[in-house]
């Protein structure tokens, strides 16, 4: 799980994903109801390793000393996902300026690529309430969230979380990109053809299918191995 997670961060660092060192991603320990892993802060991402990551419980105690604290942001954020979400086996949180962009406008995730025909009616929303650092802004964050896997914070970034680190990383991956298109799209001023709910199951179906999950894992696993492996460490 440490390695898994420490991968996540490198690749939302490869992939421009990050906001220095502010953001946060996550994974439940695995036999726990209560633990999970953070990121050493204030480390950058692409410095994150598997045994840097720290171990917190319910209660924000570090369960194991690895040198570093953790951002209580994220502790307040994940730890509202765990306690609601028991199907929950990792969560992430980013800023970005696509996703703070986004937050802006009106109306859903244009379906205009297969990402945004995911995420075109699969998007919940939160308002911005300040830095999250609220224990009692929880209950309103997963009440807004409900059994949805994916959230756009307003004005803040993108919360999305999964059973287990690749499909999260998928979550937040193809949330990332539809963002992209749907920006690039209204970009051009020209009329918009959406896809038909037809395409939009089946492009649901095949973005969550455990195969495809696998093997997108596996092709950036290979792909950090070979840019620097020492996030295995």
């Amino acid at each position: 799980m440490r390695v898994d997670l420490a991968a996540f961060y490198r690749l939302v660092a490869h992939h421009g994903m990050t906001d220095l060192v502010l953001g946060h991603l996550s994974a439940r320990v695995p036999g726990t109801a209560d633990q999970f892993l953070l990121n050493p802060y204030p480390r950058l991402f692409e410095q994150i390793t598997a045994s840097t990551l720290v171990k917190v419980d319910a209660g924000g105690d570090i369960l194991l000393d690895v040198g570093f604290n953790y951002d209580i942001p994220a502790y307040t954020i994940h730890g509202a996902v765990y306690g609601a979400r028991p199907d929950a086996g990792s969560a992430a949180h980013t800023h970005t300026a696509a996703g703070m962009a986004y937050s802006a406008l009106p109306g859903a995730v244009l379906p205009v690529s297969p990402q945004g025909t995911r995420f075109h009616d699969a998007l919940a929303t939160h308002s911005f309430e300040g830095i999250f650092d609220n224990p009692e802004e929880r209950a309103r964050l997963t009440s807004d969230m409900g059994q949805i896997d994916a959230a756009l914070l307003e004005n803040h970034g993108y919360l999305v979380c999964a059973p287990t680190v690749p499909e999260c990383w998928s979550i937040l991956y193809d949330l990332e990109q539809a963002t992209l298109v749907h920006l690039a799209t209204l970009s051009t001023g020209a009329e918009i053809t959406p896809r038909s709910n037809v395409a939009a199951d089946k492009v649901r179906l095949e973005a969550e299918g455990t195969a495809f999950i696998a093997e997108r894992w596996a092709s950036q696993r290979r792909l950090l191995d070979r840019i620097d492996p020492s996030y295995r460490s």
